[in-house]
């Protein structure tokens, strides 16, 4: 095939297709104009391929194609409506529908925070087991309340709330191994009761309290959240029921995709607590009082909102728009 003479003869339909395709109103006649110039440039390309095919013409009619099949069937973007909806069907919808599994991990986890608590104040030999005794006077005194107002207000606001970010991705997507998350859980918990125990056994029980539950209610609960969200992932293919292994690891991964990003949020909440609320001169009762509203709210937006989306059908998941077509299963 002669390239050149192909090219000269159809440069002219490729010059009023890029014209087409770049105009931002296009009446009747020439949305068909545009769609017939589209097919037969599309063949012209396949020709070009099969017959000569030269990088830079291929390359020129592929772009040509792209940007014509883009105009012809839209551009998705994500608009406030899109963010709004996210907020309060999707997220609170996933989180209701995962709540089984978050509620019994929180409930499992802050028991067994409570028997290491006990355990520790119980056994002054397993104290200095976890922290060297020349540092315990220094930590219970000093550095457990001091470590809250080391840094300015809005710099550690910042440093908790990446830091609590990457502990919740970090069970939502190590979900599909399952015990990664059983792990991180359980670093959190240790830590939490060690601690606990250790201030206990000084008689420094209201000065841990009064620290730990202005953030720590909500940010334990969406911590919770991400390792049930996990846990959940990782079942949803040890166990699929009608479903495919993968059809329902993908459904799930993808709802538990869209509670990490709520939770950012809602870490984001708690971080401005830890940092500006928890460190302050109020009294111990009003910074308390903050962290049980803030724990309440989440609870009530999970089960109204969440609750009335999942009544409606609402998964979490994705669309019908952008999830495409799937095959049909026997319940």
């Amino acid at each position: 095939m002669d390239l050149d003479a192909f090219v000269m003869a159809h440069h002219h339909e490729w010059e009023r297709l890029r014209v087409l395709s770049e105009r931002r109103r296009l009446s009747g006649d020439e949305v068909d104009e545009l769609l017939d110039l589209y097919q037969r440039t599309a063949t012209h390309l396949s020709i070009v391929r099969s017959g000569a095919p030269d990088p830079s013409v291929v390359q020129y009619l592929s772009t040509l194609l792209a940007r014509t099949r883009q105009r012809t069937s839209g551009v998705r973007t994500v608009g406030w409506a899109d963010l709004g909806r996210f907020f309060t069907e999707s997220f609170p919808a996933a989180l209701y529908r995962a709540r089984r599994w978050w509620l019994s991990v929180a409930a499992l986890n802050v028991l067994v925070a409570l028997v290491i608590g006990v355990w520790v104040v119980r056994n002054p030999g397993v104290q200095t087991g976890f922290i060297p005794p020349e540092q315990v006077d220094q930590l219970v005194n000093h550095e457990f309340e001091g470590y809250y107002s080391e840094y300015a207000a809005h710099d550690f606001a910042a440093r908790v709330w990446t830091n609590n970010a990457w502990v919740t991705a970090q069970c939502i997507v190590l979900g599909v191994l399952g015990v990664p998350v059983i792990y991180v859980l359980w670093q959190n918990v240790l830590n939490l009761g060690v601690m606990g125990g250790l201030l206990a056994a000084h008689d420094k029980t209201s000065l841990f309290f009064g620290l730990i539950l202005p953030h720590g209610l909500l940010e334990l609960t969406a911590v919770f959240v991400a390792g049930g969200v996990g846990l959940r992932i990782f079942w949803s293919w040890v166990d699929p029921g009608p479903r495919t292994r993968m059809a329902a690891l993908a459904a799930e991964a993808r709802a538990g995709v869209g509670i990490a990003l709520g939770l950012v949020v809602v870490l984001f909440v708690t971080g401005v607590i830890e940092g500006f609320v928890t460190p302050s001169g109020l009294p111990t009762w009003v910074r308390v009082g903050i962290g049980v509203i803030a724990e309440i709210a989440f609870f009530a937006y999970v089960f109204t909102l969440g609750r009335w989306a999942a009544q409606r059908g609402e998964t979490g998941d994705l669309g019908e728009r952008d999830l495409g077509d799937s095959l049909p299963v026997a319940v």
